[in-house]
């Protein structure tokens, strides 16, 4: 089981992927904006999208979880 976890803060733009999709490492699974810039979020390890915990227009800190794969 990993986390994808917030790398700064930012709001969230977009999540990329949905519950069940199966992701690879450094897949592109969120989007933030943070600074006027539009930062990625890769997925750490390869698995199975299995909860999404936050929802795009929020404002997430730094570790905040974003979802999680087994």
């Amino acid at each position: 089981m990993a986390n994808v976890n917030a790398p700064m803060v930012g709001k969230l733009i977009s999540v990329d992927v949905k519950v069940g999709d199966q992701v690879k490492q450094n897949d592109v699974v969120a989007t933030i904006e943070a600074m006027k810039m539009f930062v990625k979020i890769y997925s750490p390890a390869d698995g199975e999208v299995k909860e999404i915990k936050v929802a795009p227009g929020e404002v997430i800190n730094p570790d905040t979880v974003i979802m999680v794969l087994e």
